[in-house]
């Protein structure tokens, strides 16, 4: 069955994306027998969803959120542990601490370029491999509104359609500050913003009907190209 929802393991491009990750984790447990892997903007309950695809006796996962209060109690007893903090600002890993970076629609969310800037830099020190994936600017519908160009529209007129109905994820406004805060609670990136982000990565699009959906930068470098490299 085809799903979107955001929880339902029958998300087809949700389980594309972690398929694609669990062959990341497969090249480097061969290499070191584990992967530790950061999950800037995570919650343990993704994770879970995934359980199933995922090796947890050679997987460890750090979540990094700033609202961990709001997060469900754990379900099963899974390697993960669930951190209060900004994902724009982690000072208290070393470049490498972990093996792999993901993240699945955080970096819109951050604010403004600043803090996304901030967000790629941590990303790409943290482990030698990423993968970030983000909502497409490009794709006629906002994603989180469910809405055609919302996204698109200059502020004054975004903030006015929240306030008149419910929007995909957000419920109708009831006031003007609740109303900015869903227009401005994404600010999605285009295919050039991201390749700036992460000059280092390769810029895959996720595509629905033809239109690019998302947009993801991964860089990883494969079991067997790691071996050539070493021995030449």
């Amino acid at each position: 069955m085809f799903s979107l929802s955001p929880v339902s393991p029958d998300n087809t491009f949700r389980k594309k994306r972690i398929e694609r990750v669990c062959k990341m984790i497969a090249d480097h447990v061969a290499r070191h027998g584990h992967c530790r892997i950061i999950d800037l903007g995570g919650t343990r309950g993704f994770w879970e969803v995934w359980r199933d695809m995922i090796d947890f006796d050679t997987v460890s996962i750090t979540c990094v959120n700033i609202d961990v209060a709001a997060q469900p109690p754990a379900e099963v007893d899974l390697p993960i542990e669930v951190i209060e903090g900004s994902a724009c600002d982690l000072p208290q890993y070393a470049d490498n601490a972990f093996d792999l970076v993901f993240s699945n629609s955080v970096i819109e969310h951050v604010g403004l370029w600043p803090n996304k800037v901030a967000f790629a830099r941590e990303a790409r020190r943290l482990a030698p491999s990423y993968f970030i994936q983000t909502p497409n600017y490009g794709f006629p519908i906002e994603p989180h509104a469910r809405f055609p160009m919302l996204h698109w529209l200059p502020r004054p007129m975004a903030y006015r359609i929240h306030m008149l109905m419910r929007t995909g994820f957000y419920p109708k406004a009831a006031t003007l500050d609740d109303a900015m805060f869903a227009a401005e609670d994404a600010i999605m990136l285009d295919r050039r913003q991201m390749r700036h982000l992460f000059p280092d990565a390769t810029v895959e699009s996720e595509r629905f009907f033809g239109l690019a959906k998302s947009l993801m930068a991964i860089r990883h470098k494969p079991a067997e190209s790691a071996r050539i490299a070493e021995a030449a």
